[in-house]
């Protein structure tokens, strides 16, 4: 596993609020804007009828934004970079928990660039509340044994950059 020191020296993180985010076992992740759903998604197995669901984003600022029990999408402010021989995981912080609400993520490939996203499901009855670059989640790299024949060339490669 990574060092929050190794990751930051290696580039694998760029455009990260402040250095609080490096953790002995990673790098915290915060929010860059928050979307609802407002629409349903269409999955299948070979992609060719894959739809993702419309979105709204809900307006951030200074001040704490209260979300009510639901799931929402989160886009992060950091931007990623994975090398060829590391794989990205993502973990809720536990204060997180602690509040009622957690985070889904895939994982991140090797080869794998951009800005990604996550899902925050606020299970709390009453809610939560979240300001802009709020840190919500450890992104955690794995160093693989060698190299990936094949990197990754989907169609989120490269994200909202």
């Amino acid at each position: 596993m990574l060092t929050g020191e190794q990751i930051k020296f290696l580039g694998i993180v760029s455009e990260y609020v402040g250095e609080l985010q490096f953790q002995p076992a990673g790098v915290d992740v915060t929010v860059k804007k928050i979307f609802k759903f407002v629409g349903a998604g269409v999955l299948d197995f070979d992609n060719s009828k894959r739809q993702l669901p419309d979105t709204k984003e809900i307006e951030l600022s200074d001040e704490s934004l209260h979300l009510e029990s639901g799931v929402y999408k989160i886009l992060v402010n950091e931007y990623v970079k994975i090398p060829r021989n590391v794989v990205g995981f993502c973990f809720p912080r536990s204060s997180l928990l602690r509040a009622g609400a957690t985070v889904h993520c895939a994982v991140w490939d090797p080869g794998y660039e951009g800005r990604s996203s996550f899902i925050l499901n606020v299970m709390n009855p009453a809610g939560i509340s979240i300001t802009k670059n709020a840190r919500l989640a450890q992104m955690v790299f794995v160093e693989a044994k060698k190299d990936a024949e094949k990197l990754y060339q989907g169609v989120y490669h490269k994200e909202n950059k």
